[in-house]
């Protein structure tokens, strides 16, 4: 049985695979990258993962590192479909953007990128390639070295959110796309692509994560009671919370247009003006982030399509357009839950403890060697041919885990209470 035809606009070089395979059957090219993600146990790792909040805090209602990744999904398959590209390989590329994330979130990623500071360093989306097109065990060369998932050349560079390495990063930034030594599968799905500049999917990825984040990690702050809206809503202050969105944005807008952005969001008429847990103020909230996804949603399509003027979308055929209106009201939401979440004082000393609870378990893994790795790091460890690569397998190790099993690793290999 042959397989089903491409999409428009996708031609059989976006299907191509790193190592080519033969399949039989009904499934797309596209639709078999999608189910290799939902099968692979990184995949399902992102369940312990945190979010914002992390899953061993006791709060079992808010989102982890997988329903987060299910709603940016959902959201990024809607854009797909408005804007005509191949929704399997938006779907697919939102379901796996955060695969790279190591225990306790952000934070976590910081730890991981001061320890491995000469050996490369650490970034999250970086890290999300490595396991799609290494680590997770899936497919190997005919030298027998593992090539992860062997995901197609589209859905790969869907997955690209930054498309440069370490060294090439923008002056200030810290974001980067790949590591070194995974240069030779990143310069295969990047044939044919205009240097630095993310395709069309990587960009509904990108939005719908931001949307998903901005919308999602302010329902959860709410729910947790990190955020009060009384105090959102009261005026005292106000000028303080701007600079403090503003501080977060860090010059990307302004606090004019933050402040104006503001003002928009809270006339929505489900905007909350208190907060005492009831169905009521439940489905209020939650009917409040549908109006706010509908509404990034709707003007960053129509902005698109007008924009590519009848244009082809698919892989390089236009880029994605954000309101800056928009971009502003999604940067004043974000930056409700940094200040009120991420940057709270009373978070800093959790946080401070997990960075240090990740720091001194790679060291300890390090001072131990390969023999208190699992197999497959174990085995990177040993085959290593620098002392840089050998770090590399042991963060790789430490990244995998959960946060509830990188507490555990800590507990066994450091021999020290945790308090």
């Amino acid at each position: 049985m042959a397989e089903p035809a491409l999409p428009p606009g996708y031609g059989p070089a976006d299907a191509e695979r790193f190592v080519p395979e033969q399949h039989r059957g009904s499934r797309s090219d596209f639709a078999r990258d999608r189910a290799r993600v939902i099968h692979s146990s990184g995949w399902r790792r992102l369940a312990a993962k945190t979010q914002v909040l992390s899953p061993t805090a006791g709060i079992d209602f808010a989102r982890n590192r997988l329903t987060h990744s299910l709603e940016v999904a959902q959201i990024g398959r809607e854009l797909a479909s408005s804007l005509d590209l191949a929704q399997d390989v938006v779907d697919t590329a939102c379901l796996a953007h955060d695969l790279g994330h190591p225990p306790f979130g952000h934070n976590g990623e910081k730890a991981l990128n001061e320890w491995a500071a000469d050996a490369g360093g650490f970034e999250g989306n970086a890290q999300t390639l490595r396991i799609l097109a290494r680590l997770e065990p899936k497919h190997f060369a005919p030298d027998g070295a593992s090539v992860g998932l062997n995901l197609t050349r589209a859905t790969l560079d869907a997955s690209c959110k930054y498309p440069w390495s370490r060294a090439e990063a923008p002056a200030g930034s810290a974001k980067f796309g790949y590591f070194a030594d995974d240069a030779p599968v990143f310069e295969w799905l990047r044939q044919g692509a205009p240097e630095r500049r993310k395709c069309s999917e990587a960009q509904v990825m990108d939005l719908s994560d931001d949307i998903a984040y901005s919308v999602h990690d302010f329902e959860d702050a709410i729910v947790s009671e990190y955020i009060d809206p009384e105090i959102l809503t009261s005026r005292t202050g106000h000028d303080s919370l701007i600079r403090a969105v503003a501080d977060w944005a860090d010059g990307d807008v302004s606090s004019d247009e933050l402040a104006a952005a503001y003002d928009r969001i809270a006339l929505t008429p489900t905007w909350l003006v208190r907060w005492d847990g009831s169905r009521g103020h439940q489905a209020q909230l939650k009917n409040f982030t549908s109006d706010m996804i509908g509404r990034f949603a709707r003007a960053s399509i129509a902005a698109t399509l007008e924009s590519a003027d009848g244009a082809p979308l698919a892989r390089y055929g236009a880029d994605i357009v954000v309101p800056a209106e928009i971009r502003a009201e999604i940067a004043v939401l974000k930056g409700i839950v940094a200040a009120f979440v991420m940057s709270s004082g009373r978070r800093q000393p959790t946080y401070r403890r997990q960075r240090e609870l990740l720091i001194e378990l790679l060291d300890a893994l390090w001072a131990a060697g390969p023999t208190a790795l699992e197999p497959a790091f174990a085995a990177d460890y040993r085959a290593a041919d620098s002392e840089a690569g050998a770090k590399r397998a042991v963060v790789d190790q430490v990244a995998s885990l959960t946060d509830q099993s990188a507490i555990a690793w800590y507990k066994e290999h450091c021999d020290v209470p945790l308090v």
